[in-house]
């Protein structure tokens, strides 16, 4: 398995695989938005063979805190192809992109997610951090964060906000 960053000749396949993986098209058209709209994107493909088997986006996010805002990103969406599913290529594209951020200095990086498998990177309950999210309603096992500069997000709380390309998530 080769983890690499998306092509623009991936395009296709990337919207197939999170096409297959949720079993609708609101993921991939959130992808194909985000990437139209936005250049400070980590987006990485799993290629196993030559197929593209998963993908992970992560796009800007920002905490507004009452002291001043703060850039980090967003985890979303993770999309691995049925078949290749439950073979650590989720895993492996996850932590790929966090050491990109780690790399780039990126503060936190939030997730909306299943609370049983984030937490193995790190992530943890946003609400103990005292980040909430921007939608209402949403579960508060599953909007988790993974602070990735303590210094800089010491006492940092406040509403975690999306780019206006995920609103349909919410």
């Amino acid at each position: 398995m080769e983890i690499r960053r998306e092509r623009p000749d991936d395009k296709q396949a990337v919207r197939a695989v999170n096409e297959m993986a949720f079993g609708q098209q609101q993921e991939a058209d959130i992808v194909d938005a985000l990437r139209d709209a936005c250049q400070d994107l980590v987006s990485l493909v799993a290629v196993i063979g030559d197929r593209v088997a998963g993908h992970i986006l992560f796009s800007p996010a920002v905490l507004e805190d009452p002291a001043g805002a703060i850039h980090g990103m967003v985890l979303a969406p993770m999309a691995v192809l049925p078949e290749f599913q439950r073979r650590d290529v989720g895993s492996s594209l996850v932590g790929a992109g966090l050491d990109i951020l780690r790399a780039a200095v990126c503060p936190f990086v939030i997730v909306l997610g299943h609370a049983g498998y984030y937490p193995r990177f790190g992530f943890e309950r946003a609400s103990k951090r005292g980040i909430a999210s921007q939608w209402e309603g949403v579960p508060d096992e599953a909007f988790m964060v993974l602070i990735l500069n303590e210094q800089e997000m010491d006492g940092r709380s406040g509403a975690a906000r999306y780019r206006t390309e995920c609103d349909a998530t919410g």
